[in-house]
């Protein structure tokens, strides 16, 4: 019995089953381990992507550009306020200036009913209307962005050597690769209501996106631009509508009295954002992914042996096309079929015994 059933030697055996009901099912599994393999394999890159290819970025911008506003000439360090902080500055067009004089303490009036508050006087009155600045559509805004992907040490800039810097103005056809924007172009591509906007202010996004393949010459890994309205949801809001910010300047007159101009600026918020990803051909991941999905699919056979052999009427049948136990003599080969569970097991194996 021992050495009938421990020295042998097992090998595969294929039997064609021609059954509707257990070929859809089949495939039906394969189809499912390959669309789980698939949506995996999916995820798997993305995160590791995300963890390994995570880009890491600087941005610079430089404004330039004159205007006038309520007569007065306006420059760079007039309109750019604050400086710029995390990619993010702000270009004011429209700005109401205050002019408070002393701190008062409030005193209420009970014949009319009414309290004079504790603060900068005169309140601020929104109803004063100042022409907006036109000419901010001709600034031109310069982005300097450095970017670099860690995991394969490589480090890009976003100025090719082969633009020209005095005849560098960014245009999507002609001229895609310069990092110098005017103002006006960018509003033409986010359909801003360039009126409505010097008025009120806005917020509008600038986009750098590097989409790096690093099997190819890294000097093609170049950046693209785009430009997003980002306060396009509240564009019908009653409240709340433009972008605006207030900031005070003080000072002291010779006698000690104490003044305070306040301004409400109104701006356009531009932030720029920069994203990227880079790959690289690999082989020890493409050979893993590629064996995984190979072995996944003949986890359909198995799950239709066990149908075939368990389940349905025509069981032992299968068992006996499946499953041959085959003697050999020393001269001869004779090829015997039992019918039964002698010695072999439901693997799809064929049980070969050797006769001296």
């Amino acid at each position: 019995m021992f050495q009938s059933c421990f020295l042998t030697y097992e090998t595969n055996k294929s039997v064609v089953v021609k059954s509707w009901s257990v070929g859809i099912i089949n495939r039906l599994v394969q189809l499912m381990i390959i669309s789980y393999f698939v949506g995996y394999v999916f995820l798997y890159e993305r995160a590791y992507q995300e963890a390994d290819t995570a880009i890491e970025s600087s941005v610079i911008t430089k404004v330039k550009g004159f205007g006038k506003l309520e007569n007065n000439v306006m420059d760079v360090a007039d309109y750019i306020y604050p400086p710029q902080i995390d990619g993010k500055f702000n270009c004011s067009t429209n700005s109401c200036v205050f002019l408070f004089k002393g701190i008062i303490t409030g005193v209420c009036n009970t014949s009319v009913g009414t309290c004079e508050s504790e603060g900068w006087c005169p309140a601020e009155d929104d109803s004063v209307k100042i022409k907006p600045m036109a000419e901010f559509v001709n600034f031109t805004i310069y982005i300097k962005n450095s970017i670099r992907f860690p995991l394969y040490n490589v480090t890009r800039g976003n100025f090719p050597p082969t633009i020209e810097p005095k005849k560098c103005i960014h245009d999507r056809i002609s001229n895609s690769l310069c990092p110098v924007f005017r103002v006006g172009d960018i509003l033409n591509q986010t359909t801003h209501n360039v009126t409505e906007l010097a008025e009120k202010g806005g917020e509008i996004g600038i986009n750098i996106e590097w989409m790096c393949n690093l099997d190819q010459d890294v000097e093609l890994c170049l950046p693209k631009y785009s430009f997003t309205k980002l306060d396009a949801p509240f564009e019908k809001s009653k409240i709340s509508k433009g972008y605006n910010f207030r900031f005070a300047k003080y000072y002291k007159t010779a006698d000690g009295t104490e003044f305070r101009t306040l301004h409400k600026a109104y701006a356009v918020r531009f932030e720029v954002k920069v994203t990227g990803t880079a790959r690289k051909f690999s082989l020890i991941p493409t050979v893993i992914n590629v064996m995984a999905a190979l072995t996944s699919i003949g986890m359909g056979t198995i799950l239709c042996d066990i149908i075939l052999l368990n389940c349905l009427k025509g069981a032992q049948q299968y068992k006996e096309k499946k499953f041959e136990e085959v003697g050999l003599k020393r001269s001869t080969v004779r090829l015997s079929v039992r019918r039964g569970n002698n010695c072999y097991s439901d693997s799809g194996a064929i049980s070969i015994s050797t006769d001296y």
